[in-house]
């Protein structure tokens, strides 16, 4: 699977980026919001983006509501990765659109387990059986 990655931290890229390659997927890499949104503005945007909250630029929230605005676009799948682990923010980044929300630092197993179910679910809303 196509997977984007949007952190500014190069340690956290880098490993995200790593173990993502590891596990079989394609991955795109970025370091900030704003190149994010490019990313998934071409012709085939990857279907999953794992974002950092903080970022300079576009904000993993700002980034989020843009994804979900965006009507005429094929849909993502957002794993939301930060610092940030209150309630209240687990609430705000789902209600800017995020589907998942992992605190950092990230439990590499969890995050795995996390991946896969967004491929699932991804997998799940191409086929065709999902699309009549």
């Amino acid at each position: 699977m196509r997977i984007l990655i949007a952190e500014d931290s190069f340690v956290s890229r880098r490993l995200l980026e790593s173990a993502l390659r590891r596990w079989g997927h394609e991955v795109i890499a970025t370091s900030d919001g704003v190149e994010a949104w490019q990313a998934l503005q071409g012709d085939q945007p990857p279907p999953l983006a794992i974002l950092d909250w903080m970022m300079p630029g576009l904000d993993g929230l700002e980034l989020c509501r843009r994804i979900r605005c965006a009507k005429d676009r094929p849909s993502v799948y957002i794993i939301l990765l930060t610092a940030k682990g209150t309630r209240e923010n687990v609430m705000a980044a789902l209600e800017a659109g995020a589907d998942d929300y992992l605190v950092k630092p990230f439990d590499l197993m969890a995050l795995q387990a996390s991946v896969e179910s967004a491929c699932r679910r991804v997998e799940l809303q191409q086929s065709p059986a999902h699309r009549v």
